[in-house]
């Protein structure tokens, strides 16, 4: 499912206008970008926490030249599903 058709689906399942719930989710998106870009976590209970996540500088290789390479330090997003989500995925 892309998200044009979550938006149809919501829309459909809610009887919302189709604009009314992609501005919302659009919102919604730029909400939780923000806030984890900004260091701090979003959490829905039940769904998941989003958060932000460091990757130390590390050694790495070209794959095209086999030259050895050093890969910088760098921030990540991060997604843990949460008890009600994996529970819905293991049934």
């Amino acid at each position: 499912m892309n998200k044009k058709e979550f938006i149809h689906a919501i829309a459909e399942k809610e009887s919302l206008t189709i604009t009314d719930v992609e501005k919302a989710i659009s919102a919604g998106i730029d909400i939780i970008m923000d806030t984890v870009a900004q260091g701090e976590d979003v959490q829905f209970v039940g769904f998941g926490i989003f958060s932000q996540s460091s990757r130390a500088e590390r050694a790495g290789r070209n794959p095209k030249t086999k030259e050895a390479i050093i890969i910088p330090a760098c921030k990540t997003p991060k997604f843990k599903a949460g008890k009600l989500f994996k529970d819905a995925i293991k049934n």
